[in-house]
């Protein structure tokens, strides 16, 4: 079998201490993460999966938001995970962690079966083919009317937040981030299936803008 390598967070493992304060710094990150847990708007009989969760701080405020959702995060980093579940025991709520990829959503998903699946800058670190595949899996994951959120690098529409985003791409590679900017996320939401696909917010950062995504399942 092939193995699969990750993106780790801001590009290098030894930066990863530094990941929560750097993507508060350089992301507006209270902006997006308050507008899209409004977006998710979890309830008492959600189940909702967090792919690419990273260090839990999305997956610890919807918990916080909902106390009776069930929330489950997922993420390929072991080192990552480990401080998502240090900060979700300081934070005194329970979100289950597992180990995997966007690409494996639907396999990880079958014993929990979610009615939201939610993603936070992940795509734009995949490969163009991943980003496909990581969408589709997501698809299979949802039960039928099951909701898709995202909170990713978007189309970078002005000359300044596509100057911006230079950072990133510095980062996360030209290659994986170039399809983000040109508008690509939408698009492949369609064209793997789901439906009432739009664009809610956009964002501007000192990153480049970020937008919010929701659409969902047939």
């Amino acid at each position: 079998m092939q193995s699969r390598s990750y993106v780790p967070a801001l590009g290098d493992h030894r930066l990863s201490p530094f990941y929560d304060a750097t993507i508060a710094l350089m992301t507006c990150e209270r902006t997006w993460r308050r507008a899209l847990v409004r977006q998710i708007a979890p309830e008492p009989r959600d189940v909702i999966l967090d792919i690419g969760c990273g260090t839990g701080s999305l997956a610890i405020q919807l918990k916080r938001a909902c106390p009776s959702a069930s929330i489950y995060g997922v993420d390929p980093d072991p080192d990552i995970l480990t401080r998502a579940e240090e900060k979700a025991r300081d934070a005194d709520v329970l979100v289950h962690f597992s180990q995997g990829y966007a690409q494996d959503a639907g396999t990880i998903a079958a014993r929990i079966r979610p009615n939201k699946l939610v993603s936070s800058l992940v795509l734009h670190q995949i490969p163009l083919a991943g980003k496909r595949m990581a969408l589709l899996a997501a698809l299979d994951a949802l039960r039928p009317g099951g909701e898709l959120h995202i909170a990713d690098y978007g189309l970078q529409a002005s000359p300044l937040m596509r100057l911006a985003f230079r950072q990133v791409q510095t980062l996360d590679g030209y290659g994986t981030t170039q399809p983000n900017a040109d508008g690509v996320v939408p698009e492949l939401m369609e064209d793997v299936g789901f439906a009432g696909v739009e664009e809610t917010q956009v964002i501007p950062t000192p990153t480049g803008s970020i937008s919010l995504y929701r659409a969902h399942k047939h």
